[in-house]
């Protein structure tokens, strides 16, 4: 089993930055694939942004390339997603997930799921 805890959320204005943090316990990830996904009220769930927890390649949504970077502390077992340049399009609650199945930007690949984290982005 994976635990995934999110943190980091919160409110900010257009323009302005917010890292999120998922803290992982349970197994060792360095075969796993990691991945950012958020959801906004009345929406589907949708990628953000996946890597090897290994590293190596990274995949992102084109509505965040080149504002967001998913990277990870191996000391920390912490994957993290950057945000800057917010919009508030990007309001939604920020989910983190992993999967065993490779490196995926398909909601139903991943295998495990944490809490989620709110990000509100005012204009």
């Amino acid at each position: 089993q994976v635990q995934l805890v999110e943190s980091g959320g919160g409110l900010v204005q257009a323009g302005g930055s917010l890292r999120l943090s998922c803290a992982a316990s349970g197994r060792t990830l360095s075969s796993y694939a990691m991945g950012w996904f958020r959801q906004a009220p009345g929406k589907e769930r949708e990628f953000v942004a996946a890597r090897y927890w290994s590293g190596g390649s990274t995949y992102y949504a084109d509505s965040v390339k080149d504002r967001f970077t998913i990277f990870r502390d191996n000391a920390k077992n912490t994957v993290y997603l950057q945000m800057n340049s917010l919009k508030p399009e990007d309001t939604a609650v920020y989910y983190c997930a992993a999967t065993r199945w490779g490196l995926s930007m398909k909601k139903y690949e991943y295998d495990y799921w944490g809490q989620g984290t709110q990000v509100t982005v005012s204009s």
